[in-house]
Order: C-alpha cells, then sequence, then structure tokens
C-alpha cells in the first residue's frame, strides 16, 4: 500500500466507522462489558520549538502516540516546513514514522481566516483545527452574549466549510479572547450547535481566571462531546516571564499543584473521544522545553504515564 493511501482521509474514516462498529464487546451472558477508558494522546510539535520535522517525527513514534499536532511560528516552525516540503513529502516523512496530521493549530489566522487551512486539513487527512476566539475582551453577562451571537454569525460561512471538508474547528479559551471564561464556553456551545464547532479546552487559562479543580470537572461535563481537544496543561507559576526550569515545569500534570482527579474523572463519565496533549509553554516562545528532543520526549512520556497511572 503506497504512503498516500495509506494516510488517505477516506480510509482513515472508514477504519474509525469500523473500530467504532466493533467497540461494543459482550460476554457470555449477552451484556455489554465495560471497555476501560484511556486517553487518546497527541503530542505539538512546538514541545520541541523549532526544531526540523525529521528530528522530531521519530521521537514522538518512540512514545506511542499516533497523531501530531502542527504548530507555526513563534510557538514551531513545522507548518511552515510543510509548506516549503509540500504535500506529497509530507505525507512521505509522516508515513515513514506510521504518524499522522491530527490537528493543525493555527492561532496566527484567527477563526475567520482558515479557508486554506481547513482544504489542507481534508488532503492530509486532519480532522481537526484549532484557532482563538476574535471579538472585543473582558466582557461579562448580556455584552458578552451579544458578542458571542456576532462571533457565531461570522463563523456560520466557515462552520460549513468545515463541514463539507470533513473537519472541525476547535476554538481555544485562551487567556484574554472573547472566548476565555467558563460562560463564553457555555454560551458559544449553546448558540451554535454544529459537531463541527467544538472546544479545546485549556485549564491553564481558567485556573488564572480563579477556577479549580471541581469547577474544571463541572465543565467538562457541561461541554461534552463536543470537547475535541484536552490541554493536560496547568498554571503553576505562569508561562509569561522567564523562570528557573523547574518553576518553568510545574506546568505540566504532576509537577504543579492542580488535582487532574476529578478532571479524569470527568473525561471518563463523558467518554472523552477527542485527543489529550500534555502541554506547556516555554519562556521564550519557539524553544524546545527542555535542551534536547530526548528530553523533551521524555518528559512529556512522564507526564503521560502519571496521568495513566490516575486513571487506573
Amino acid at each position: 500500500m503506497t504512503i498516500q493511501a495509506m494516510m488517505n482521509r477516506r480510509g482513515f474514516c472508514k477504519l474509525l466507522s469500523s473500530a467504532s462498529a466493533a467497540a461494543p464487546l459482550f460476554n457470555r451472558t449477552g451484556r455489554s462489558a465495560a471497555i476501560a477508558f484511556r486517553l487518546n494522546f497527541i503530542i505539538s510539535t512546538c514541545m520541541y520549538g523549532r526544531l526540523p520535522i525529521k528530528e522530531i517525527l521519530p521521537e514522538i513514534r518512540s512514545t506511542g502516540v499516533h497523531a501530531v499536532d502542527v504548530w507555526p511560528q513563534p510557538h514551531g516552525a513545522q507548518r511552515e516546513e510543510i509548506e516549503k516540503l509540500g504535500f506529497e513529502r509530507t505525507l512521505a516523512l509522516f508515513g515513514v514514522q506510521q504518524l499522522r496530521v491530527g490537528c493543525l493549530t493555527r492561532y496566527d489566522l484567527g477563526p475567520f481566516g482558515l479557508a486554506e487551512e481547513i482544504a489542507l486539513g481534508q488532503r492530509l487527512g486532519c480532522g481537526l483545527l484549532i484557532t482563538g476566539g476574535e471579538g472585543p475582551k473582558n466582557l461579562n453577562g448580556e455584552p458578552l452574549k451579544s458578542a458571542l451571537k456576532s462571533f457565531v454569525k461570522q463563523m456560520r460561512e466557515h462552520i460549513a466549510a468545515a463541514e463539507e471538508h470533513g473537519v472541525t474547528i476547535a476554538i481555544e479559551n485562551h487567556g484574554n479572547n472573547l472566548i476565555d471564561s467558563a460562560d463564553s464556553i457555555r454560551w458559544l456551545l449553546e448558540l451554535e450547535p454544529s459537531p463541527h464547532l467544538g472546544v479545546a479546552l485549556a485549564p491553564y487559562h481558567l485556573q488564572n481566571l480563579g477556577l479549580n479543580a471541581e469547577e474544571l470537572a463541572r465543565l467538562i461535563h457541561d461541554i461534552g462531546d463536543r470537547l475535541k481537544m484536552f490541554y493536560a496543561w496547568q498554571y503553576g507559576m505562569g508561562c509569561m516571564t522567564k523562570l528557573p526550569k523547574e518553576q518553568e515545569l510545574l506546568q505540566l500534570p504532576g509537577r504543579g499543584s492542580l488535582d487532574f482527579k476529578p478532571i479524569l474523572h470527568s473525561l471518563r463519565e463523558i467518554n472523552y473521544r477527542g485527543f489529550t496533549q500534555v502541554f506547556m509553554h516555554p519562556v521564550p516562545r519557539g524553544i524546545p522545553i527542555l535542551p534536547t528532543a530526548r528530553e523533551v520526549t521524555r518528559e512529556i512520556t512522564r507526564s503521560q504515564d502519571f496521568l495513566n497511572k490516575l486513571l487506573e
């Protein structure tokens, strides 16, 4: 089978459908047997800073993860690298490592500039694009809801394009943004019911607004199957000023003080099928979170293991 055929989106969707159809298991009494809940990990290229794709992909593959979230400048440079490599060579590089592009993160384009990226997502067999909200900031109550109505109205044509191409747009609750609070997330989903508009949930930013683990867990219940990306990312000591590395790493699961147990419990209860991404921001942006690619991989694996043990 050619690499192109392996990465073909139609074939991938068919594989997913087959897996879903085969999912129910039955014991000898004919009753459905429980299937263990597992996190579906994806790894972001920006955790490796601006290192080249050919150096990053073998590291990601070594973790057992099969999907990659590709970031552009200033956090990474791999999206620009794909532009230079071209479609066929990109598929070849990913195919050799038995990896796929699971997500394209494009905060730089904004929610109203994704037309070409939606089409590229379809070609790459990538069903998820992540961006931020766009509109007035620091709103609450009715002014916030009114601004969200305007945002949703502007998004309708982009959501329709995403549906046509088999892609979902997920909005992250980025800080200092139209969609940054728990209320803004809930209202966004209430105002736009399309499954092709979802949420990329970043606890870091909600912690910064004062939410605790139990409140984050309740929000996950409210989002339900509209949750498309969960960032395993906590506030720690922040990511806006240069800190000693040990303090900077407090953003990662198992290092900072955030209790992930109620959060994971909620993910289990909603039978979360989207991606989970161990995440943090280094200072300055664009550098790997640790000096070498191998160290980055070990740290990501450590965080994944921590979350898996909590699930057990």
